[in-house]
């Protein structure tokens, strides 16, 4: 199984993805967060240049209606050395939708017929779609297949709800083996992969599947693939079974089995630590002022949190944090007193 990182706007631009690639690994395929600009600004160049991101196999995304734009960005990200680029059909905030852009523009179908056919036969990168099933109704998800069969696609992620859901409801399993029965291209499963046993259960049901893309799951518990790997120790995923290896070496080589426990506990704690502490200097390094560094770690915390035990009255501290030594407190003061939550 290839494992990739959804990408989530303000969240996993280069500063996050290097954090992560450094402290856990295994992700196969990152994505950035979307550009929207046909000339890019800073920020999103600064996400692309391959000095940001080495060792690390990243896929641009953009999110437009406008073929124009498309071919624009797509000529700027190629200057960079990147030869594919991904197509965000999926977003459904409500300001990107009211635009008709990102899931707004499934609601399109003969435009996105459209476009699609032109920037295909213009650009010169391989393009993969990101997609929802639909806008309003799961209905639409034939009409829309359809279409994403006429191109050759790179590759078809696809995230088995409507826009309206949000991230709200069950994800509709039907309509992604239907992609499994009728779709010719390379899928892969994006949704609700937030633990080990949420990850069997799609490789279960859809054992043609050899991609997954995980989001908040990451977000929430950065050691999910770790745990995801060494569930599936015969499973083909390299890069996290180097790292599922040399971890199951280092609790082999305690003497007894409390020693291991403490050990592992002690090393996972340190390694999120270390992860933490990676992304808010690399912040800081970048960003003007304590407020606009800890707003980005604010953002993280909605998700971080969810790693410990009961993290609610350091995270109501950490909220109101406006310098980073007062910040630097709650957080040695959260990792020292609460547990991270067990599998």
């Amino acid at each position: 199984m290839q494992y990739y990182m959804a990408p989530m706007e303000g969240l996993t631009g280069y500063i996050y993805r290097n954090a992560y690639h450094k402290n856990y690994g295994g992700v196969d395929k990152y994505f950035t967060p979307f550009i929207t600009n046909k000339k890019l600004n800073n920020k999103e160049i600064n996400d692309i240049m391959p000095e940001h991101n080495e060792g690390m196999e990243v896929v641009p995304q953009i999110l437009t209606n406008r073929v124009e734009d498309f071919l624009c960005i797509a000529k700027e990200v190629e200057k960079y050395g990147y030869r594919r680029v991904n197509l965000n059909l999926g977003c459904p905030s409500g300001t990107v939708v009211a635009k008709k852009r990102g899931a707004g523009f499934l609601a399109l179908p003969e435009e996105l017929d459209v476009f699609l056919g032109e920037i295909f036969e213009k650009c010169p990168l391989n393009i993969s779609i990101k997609t929802r099933i639909g806008k309003e109704s799961p209905e639409e998800w034939e009409r829309l297949l359809t279409i994403y069969e006429k191109y050759p696609l790179d590759e078809l992620i696809i995230h088995p709800r409507v826009q309206k859901d949000f991230y709200r409801n069950q994800v509709n399993l039907d309509a992604f083996q239907r992609a499994t029965e009728h779709s010719h291209h390379s899928l892969c499963y994006n949704g609700d992969i937030c633990t080990v046993e949420d990850e069997v259960r799609i490789a279960e049901t859809f054992p043609g599947i050899e991609k997954i893309m995980i989001g908040r799951g990451i977000l929430k518990k950065p050691w999910l693939l770790q745990e995801i790997c060494e569930h599936n120790q015969q499973k083909k995923s390299s890069v996290v079974q180097e790292i599922c290896e040399h971890n199951q070496q280092e609790k082999n080589s305690v003497g007894s089995e409390r020693g291991v426990q403490e050990q592992v506990i002690c090393a996972d704690k340190a390694r999120l630590r270390a992860y933490h502490d990676d992304i808010l200097a690399g912040y800081a390094s970048v960003m003007y002022g304590d407020k606009n560094t800890l707003f980005k770690m604010k953002e993280l915390w909605v998700y971080l949190s969810d790693s410990f035990t009961n993290p609610e009255k350091y995270l109501k501290k950490i909220r109101k944090c406006e310098r980073i030594k007062d910040y630097e407190i709650c957080v040695n003061a959260l990792f020292r007193e609460q547990e991270l939550k067990e599998s």
